[in-house]
């Protein structure tokens, strides 16, 4: 596998608005469970990404994608030696959606079925949005994510089923929700906010678990990392954020930071500042990569070039 070290690089391309980028080679990482408030669309390059999702484990392996869906809960952790390797664009609900009501028959909000998709095609797709994102090419990087998204769309998407009439128990979760993206930096112990409620403690934490995933504790977490990264978007020195969406400090920020986002907030900013994505790839380029025989359900795979 090229290089030997873990390395990420997240940020956006200016003329790719509403988008996120990721290229990264994880080895040991272990993503917590979180939300994405956008689409993942995660392309495998190397190894294998086992990610939970739905209730099981899922596997992504070379020419997969890992697609999941806005406020979906999941994890994420290699499930090979060697880690793996994979390049991953975050398209907004908002552009998503525009793109199904031009190229497709889904209408409504748009959604992928499988949470794994096999198609090398797809794969080399959103490595070339990368590279043409970072070579400022911006009528290459629109296209081809364009491309990219509608393809996957056509072959694994469907319109979102609409949520049925919530229960007793999805309306206290609902409130507590609202409660904790309130008091974000306060946040009231379990028992003060079921009483507050008119629920149980442990009433409240299985409807808030059956509403959004997790318990309130990790929900509140994954909240604070996403005003964190509004904050150190609008410019705030990360220790100010740390504080302002309450964590203790700077290094108690990272720590959760980096097990959602994938990258330290300092490197996250710093990659914002630098929106027209004009530097070039820090990574080890090396070859063009081939795919080992047997890495994947000993299935062969056209070769994905390295970005």
């Amino acid at each position: 596998m090229a290089g030997s070290a873990e390395q990420a690089r997240h940020w956006r391309y200016a003329e790719l608005p509403g988008v996120d980028l990721l290229r990264a080679h994880y080895i040991n990482k272990t993503f917590v469970r979180h939300t994405h408030e956008h689409y993942v669309i995660a392309a495998i390059a190397e190894g294998i990404d086992v990610f939970h999702h739905g209730g099981a484990d899922q596997h992504a392996g070379p020419g997969t994608l890992a697609l999941i869906n806005p406020d979906t809960t999941h994890t994420g952790r290699a499930g090979a030696p060697e880690g793996w390797r994979y390049a991953a664009v975050y398209p907004s609900p908002d552009l998503v959606t525009a793109i199904a009501a031009e190229t497709t028959g889904i209408r409504g909000t748009p959604g992928f079925v499988r949470p794994v998709l096999e198609d090398p095609y797809a794969v080399t797709l959103v490595h070339r949005v990368l590279r043409a994102a970072e070579e400022g090419n911006a009528l290459a990087a629109d296209t081809l994510l364009r491309v990219a998204v509608t393809r996957l769309l056509r072959l694994n998407g469907a319109p979102v089923p609409q949520r049925a009439v919530p229960t007793a128990g999805a309306r206290t979760a609902a409130r507590a929700r609202a409660v904790l993206e309130e008091r974000l930096a306060d946040p009231p112990s379990l028992e003060r906010l079921a009483t507050d409620l008119g629920a149980g403690p442990f009433a409240l934490l299985r409807a808030f678990r059956d509403a959004y995933g997790m318990p309130p504790h990790a929900w509140l977490t994954d909240a604070r990392v996403r005003a964190a990264r509004r904050l150190l978007d609008a410019g705030t020195a990360p220790a100010e954020a740390a504080v302002a969406v309450g964590f203790t400090d700077q290094p108690h920020l990272n720590r959760h930071f980096a097990r959602i986002v994938g990258v330290p907030p300092g490197a996250y900013q710093r990659e914002r500042k630098d929106v027209r994505g004009e530097r070039k790839n820090v990574q080890d380029r090396g070859s063009a990569l081939l795919v080992p025989s047997g890495v994947w359900q000993n299935r062969r795979h056209p070769q994905i070039p390295q970005t």
